[in-house]
């Protein structure tokens, strides 16, 4: 079974060192991606239908709400992942059209060999996580500079304006109306075929026209909003996990379990308690 060895989370959005033995589900995130090997053996993730190796040398760069998924081979030892989930917001703080990685194509380039510099500070933040798993100042001074440093070198953000990719214009009013009510109670939500009956299209052009504007499919994104609803809850909140569970429309606190497992590598119990040891002392809830 995979384990969340350390989660350090801010204003930057977060970053884990996670120890996978395990495949996770096709899935995607609005953040800024980036998977760097600590240890163990290599790997490699498919994203969207490309092998991309993870080893020593080479990155995964995934952008935003772009599809991917972790196939674990299970004739291999296991591996360690620093895994980034970077606010593209908090990146504009640096350069303002680093906004831009909320959008697909910043990360043009595959495949991705990292520097030595690059490999030099993930050892050291991988360093800091496990040892030190309270600094979080140090933390995110490390967390800066890995991030500065993946986005010189890898996206042409030089000549990247914000006008680049926007996309809204070019999304469907439909579209834009299923994404808004997913987005506004996803738990709501309870069959596609529904969603699709409400802004006004057949289930099958629905999910063509779902695909063609934004890239992913109707699920996949509904699963994103749900799982990001989730870690909030579970890093945040103290409500019990069966409470946040049924609050995002699992029926039984094992689904939900499941659910969070398969697209963060551990259970919600392990991930807030791993969450939990870079802040002050709170009660855990069951």
């Amino acid at each position: 079974m995979s384990n969340a060895v350390r989660i350090a989370h801010g204003k930057f959005g977060r970053v884990a060192l996670l120890d996978m033995d395990a495949s996770l589900v096709r899935h995607a995130h609005p953040h800024c991606h980036v998977l760097i090997k600590a240890e163990g053996a290599d790997t490699h993730f498919l994203v969207r239908e490309e092998l991309v190796p993870l080893t020593e040398s080479n990155a995964v760069l995934i952008n935003a709400w772009e599809p991917h998924a972790y196939v674990h081979d299970p004739r291999r030892p296991r591996t360690v992942i620093l895994a980034f989930y970077i606010e593209p917001g908090w990146l504009s703080g640096f350069r303002r059209n680093w906004a831009a990685s909320a959008a697909p194509g910043f990360f043009p380039r595959r495949p991705n060999a990292i520097t030595s510099t690059l490999r030099r500070k993930a050892n050291e933040l991988a360093a800091v996580l496990m040892h030190a798993p309270d600094a979080g100042a140090t933390q995110e001074a490390l967390i800066s500079e890995m991030m500065i440093g993946v986005i010189e070198h890898f996206s042409p953000w030089r000549t990247v304006s914000l006008n680049d990719f926007a996309r809204d214009g070019r999304v469907d009013y439909r579209i834009r109306r299923a994404l808004a009510l997913i987005q506004e109670n996803a738990a709501s939500v309870q069959d596609m075929a529904g969603l699709a009956r409400a802004v006004g299209l057949s289930r099958a052009h629905f999910f063509r026209l779902f695909g063609k504007s934004i890239n992913i499919s109707p699920h996949v994104f509904m699963n994103t909003v749900r799982m990001e609803s989730a870690v909030a809850e579970v890093i945040e909140g103290n409500g019990c996990l069966a409470e946040v569970g049924d609050s995002l429309g699992f029926s039984a606190p094992a689904h939900f379990t499941r659910f969070f497992r398969d697209h963060a590598g551990a259970p919600p119990r392990e991930f807030r308690a791993v969450a939990r040891l870079n802040a002050p002392q709170r009660k855990i809830a069951g």
